[in-house]
Parts: C-alpha cells; structure tokens; sequence
C-alpha cells in the first residue's frame, strides 16, 4: 500500500502558491518522475523522515554533502558552538583559515577563495582565468553541469536534461558566444577545437568525473590529456570538483587520477562536502594564478557571506571527520549496492549500465558502456520513473531523475544497506514492466 502523502501534498499546494513550480531546485519537482515530491521534517543517519512521518533510506545525501550521514553528532556539535559565538561578522575569522589549510593540504591547490555555492565557484573560475590569460573563449563538454552560470548553461546536464531544456530562455546569445562545447571523453574533438582556437581560449572546464548526465567517468588517461593539451596552449585548466570533492575520494577525483599520473589542474572548484550540509563553496589553484585575485591583484570577486563562521566551521568539523576508514565503509555499501542493482535489472531483461567514480554511482536503463551525454540520453526515462516510485514505496528514497548520481555516507549501515537490496528486485520488475509498455 502506498505511504500516505497527505502533510507533502498540502506543503506541495501551498508551495505552488507562492514558489514557481512549488520548489528552489528544479529537480525537487518530481516533474521528471510524476507524483507528489516529499517534504523533509527531519533526517539522522542514513534515514529521512517526511512531513507525513514516512521513513526512508536516502541515496541522495543532500546531492553529496552528507559525507558522515544526517545530524553527525560532532558536526551538531560545532556548529551549535559556532552559532553561539555570532553567525556573521562581514569579518575575517579563524574557521575559514583553518579550512582553507585543510582543503590545500588534501587538493592540489596552492590557494583557495571561499563562497556560498558553487556556482559562485565556476563563474569565479571563469572570470580569473580570462583575467589571468587575456583570452575570453571556454571550453566546455556537452553533459557537464557547472552551476546556472550564462556561458556555462550551453548544453547543461543535470536539471536541464531532466526538463529536456536544450538551453534557457533568459540567457542571451552573446553570453554563450564564447562557448565550445565538446562531446565528453572525446580526445579527437579536443585537438581539433584547440588546433581552431588555441590562442583565444582562456580555459577548459570539465566536471572531473561528470555526475550530472548519471556518472560518467574520465576514460584512463583523460583529465591528463585535458591538462597537457591546455598547458600546449597556455590555457588554463579548470576542473570542478563540486561533486566529486571530498565525495569521489578523500583528495576528490583528482587523487583517483592527477594523484597517481603526476599532473594538477590550474584552478579547481569546490562546493558540496567542503561545507558539511551548509551553502558553501571554493574555489582555488595554483599560487600565481590566485594571485590575481583581488585584492592581491585586478580581477574582482566579492561576497558578503563568503567564509560564513558557521558554514566553514560545519565544513571543518566534515572534513576532519571524512577519515580512510569512511571512505572505506562508504566504498564498501557501494559497490554492495552497485552489484545488487546489476544483478535485479539483470534478472528482469532490463538493458542497463551500472558505472561509479570513486564512491559516487549511478544506474542507466540502457546499454552502455556510457561515454558522454548522447549515451546518457538512451536511458529509459519511463522506465526510471518506475524504478524511482517502486523503491519510494519500499521505504528507499533515490534521486528524481535518472541524470544523476546516487550518494551514500558512513551512517549507511547494515539495516540501510538491506532496505536497498531487499527493494531492487520488484524495483527492477517495475522498471521492465514500464519499459515494455514504451
């Protein structure tokens, strides 16, 4: 029997009345799913309770922060301290010195400027790589999502892929312009644009293992191709780490691949986990490219809440918790999870691709390998949908669209892990049953 929804469809009425498609966040809608979104009372651990006092093990994790689960007790903790000293001073303070020590001592960044989201980040990346280069044009790969950024919204994934938006209205031409943007993994294309454009672009951006078209990893060799080939061109190389930060590994992607093939980005941004739950950000890069950030150098960046006391301390209090043995126990539900998904659509006929960078996975209803964002489009959204409600129904809360990544955290216990493979097989049947009727 389906949980009763009562308390979320009347927040959800109520919502519409006064918040454009009743949510702050697209993807909430559940447009890309059908049915009512849940409204979250509370969370603890691996578990979220709705307004209607239905309980569910999440996948989503807050898109990722949620590294130690809900309500660490030690992160509650420093926060509550935190907020009883002030919870903003416009003011330099000592949480986000000792974080920005923290983030450069685990990510290969000599310096790093804090924000409030990362969109902040990206944009931030954009406008000090063109200010250090002297150049304006970016590179960008069809899929990557990078924040809600102008020139950075040409052929987005995540949101914009759920809502099948190609672009969006409000962004002009002119702000895309300087934009190429590329099929994911595509080395031949690379040259090619650089081999055009070399000496007007300004930086290549890519998320350093894409989990906004699903997850769709670096081939071997990739991100060390991207960095050579803009080093080539004295362009600089920006890789967004938002998701995969602290997520993927405890140095991120980049300690599955720059770490072990001996190369570092120019600029990389942060966001997600770095902020333990709270709206913050970074982004950050090699010393003299930092530099020429104000108010050490001409490109200007400000914000009134960068930095926030409370927010880095909430981001400290994660990253210091965020030890090998949690990313052990996180790596190890994983790839449970991953095998039991494989084997249930498997037992059902449903084509599928189960793929993951580092921690971080995610299920596509067709075929793979998938290798970039005209391989993402091929999964099943009818088919997703299915599989979404069936595992809502058994108590398991996964992400609404099927172009994004599933999360999991240290609190993903025994008990946790269980709900998930006791639900994937009528999950998948579901699936099946959905995608034969197409």
């Amino acid at each position: 029997m389906p949980f009763p929804t009562t308390a979320s469809e009347d927040l959800f009425t109520r919502a519409r009345a006064v918040t454009p498609g009743g949510v702050n966040s697209p993807v909430r809608a559940f447009n890309a799913v059908g049915g009512t979104p849940r409204f979250i009372r509370s969370a603890r651990g691996a578990w979220l309770t709705d307004h209607d006092g239905n309980e569910y093990v999440d996948l989503i994790c807050s898109w990722g922060p949620m590294l130690l689960g809900h309500a660490h007790p030690d992160v509650q903790a420093a926060v509550q301290e935190a907020v009883a000293r002030g919870t903003s001073y416009g003011a330099p303070t000592e949480p986000e010195v000792e974080l920005a020590e923290e983030i450069v001592a685990r990510a290969p960044v000599d310096r790093v400027r804090f924000v409030s989201s990362g969109t902040e980040a990206t944009m931030s990346a954009i406008r000090l790589a063109r200010g250090f280069t002297g150049r304006e044009v970016v590179v960008k790969f069809a899929g990557c999502y990078h924040g809600h950024v102008d020139p950075l919204l040409a052929s987005a994934g995540s949101g914009l892929a759920t809502h099948a938006v190609p672009g969006t209205p409000g962004v002009p031409a002119s702000s895309t312009d300087l934009t190429i943007v590329l099929p994911y993994n595509d080395r031949a294309a690379v040259e090619k644009a650089f081999a055009h454009h070399g000496d007007r672009i300004a930086c290549l951006i890519t998320e350093a293992a894409p989990g906004n078209m699903g997850v769709v990893p670096p081939e071997p060799g990739f991100n060390a191709f991207l960095a050579e080939t803009c080093s080539r061109h004295g362009a600089l190389f920006v890789s967004d780490e938002v998701m995969t930060g602290f997520r993927a590994s405890r140095t991120g992607q980049w300690g599955l691949d720059g770490a072990v093939e001996g190369w570092r980005p120019d600029l990389v941004t942060f966001g997600k986990v770095m902020g333990g739950g709270f709206p913050a950000a970074a982004f950050g890069g090699r010393a003299d490219v930092m530099a020429r950030l104000s108010p050490e150098g001409p490109v200007y960046q400000a914000g009134t809440l960068s930095g926030n006391p409370v927010a880095t301390t909430a981001g400290l209090a994660t990253l210091r918790l965020a030890t090998d043995d949690v990313y052990t126990h996180i790596g190890a539900a994983a790839e449970t999870i991953k095998a039991a998904a494989a084997e249930a659509l498997a037992a059902a006929g449903v084509p599928h691709a189960v793929q993951a960078a580092g921690t971080m996975f995610s299920v596509f209803l067709a075929e793979g390998p998938v290798r970039d964002f005209e391989d993402a489009s091929r999964t099943s959204a009818a088919g997703y949908a299915a599989f979404f409600h069936a595992m809502l129904e058994r108590h398991v809360y996964l992400p609404p669209s099927a172009y994004e990544a599933w999360f999991l955290s240290s609190a993903h216990d025994d008990r946790a892990v269980q709900t998930v493979l006791d639900a994937l097989p009528d999950a998948a049947r579901a699936a099946a049953a959905a995608m034969e009727d197409q």
